[in-house]
C-alpha cells in the first residue's frame, strides 16, 4: 500500500508547477522536498499515518487541481487593488521583494553592509589593517 501512496505523491509533484521567479519560497519546489523526505526508501518507506497520509494527499490534491476556485467561482478576477494577476506576479517574484528590501534600507544600513567585511578572512585581514596603523 504503501507504494501506491508513493506513486501517487510522485504524479502529483510532476504535475505541480515550480515558479522560477520564487526562488527559496515555492510550493512546488517545498512539496517536492517534503516527499523526497518522507519516502526516503521509495516505495519501501513504510508510512507511520496511514489515514494522514491519505488526507495529506487529498488535500494537495484538491488544491492542484483548482477545487476550491470552481466550487466558489469569484464574479470578477480583480482585487482590492486593481491589480491583474500578471502584476502581482510582477510584485511577489523573489528579485522584486529582494529590490524593495533594498529600497527600504536606510543609508546607515546600507553603508554598514557594504563596508562590513562578510567572511572571516576578510574580518580578519580588516583588523590586521587596523592593528597595524601607526598610532598618532
Amino acid at each position: 500500500m504503501a507504494a501506491s501512496r508513493y506513486r501517487r505523491f510522485l504524479k502529483l509533484c510532476e504535475e505541480w508547477p515550480v515558479d522560477e521567479t520564487k526562488r527559496g519560497r515555492d510550493l512546488g519546489a517545498y512539496l517536492r522536498q517534503r516527499v523526497a523526505q518522507a519516502f526516503r526508501e521509495g516505495e519501501n518507506t513504510q508510512v507511520a499515518e496511514p489515514e494522514a497520509c491519505d488526507q495529506m494527499y487529498e488535500s494537495l490534491a484538491r488544491l492542484h487541481s483548482n477545487y476550491y476556485k470552481h466550487k466558489y467561482p469569484r464574479p470578477r478576477d480583480t482585487s482590492f487593488s486593481g491589480l491583474s494577476l500578471e502584476e502581482y506576479k510582477l510584485i511577489l517574484s523573489t528579485d522584486t521583494l529582494e529590490e524593495f528590501q533594498d529600497m527600504n534600507k536606510g543609508l546607515w544600513k546600507k553603508l554598514q553592509e557594504r563596508f562590513t567585511p562578510k567572511s572571516p578572512e576578510e574580518k580578519q585581514k580588516a583588523w590586521a589593517r587596523v592593528l597595524s596603523r601607526p598610532q598618532a
